[in-house]
């Protein structure tokens, strides 16, 4: 996968390997000491949010491990 700034990655759709429209993007998280990305922390869509067995953060939204990316093009794959 080419290199991808995050700050575009930002407000981008995320789906699901599945099809399953998840949310859109709304940060990542890193550790600051030795600079691993983390998450994907996903601000749900509305009318999903009881469907999608996925953690959640404090705030509500999706936290999915920056490993289960698939692809980054239009929208975010994760898998599912």
């Amino acid at each position: 996968m080419p290199d991808v700034l995050a700050r575009k990655l930002i407000d981008k759709a995320v789906i699901g390997s599945d099809g399953t429209e998840l949310g859109t993007l709304s940060t990542l998280t890193m550790d600051p000491d030795t600079g691993r990305l983390g998450d994907l922390l996903i601000t749900p869509r509305s009318e999903t949010t009881e469907q999608i067995d996925l953690e959640r953060d404090e705030d509500g939204r999706y936290a999915v491990d920056i490993g289960r990316v698939q692809a980054v093009k239009d929208h975010i794959v994760v898998d599912r």
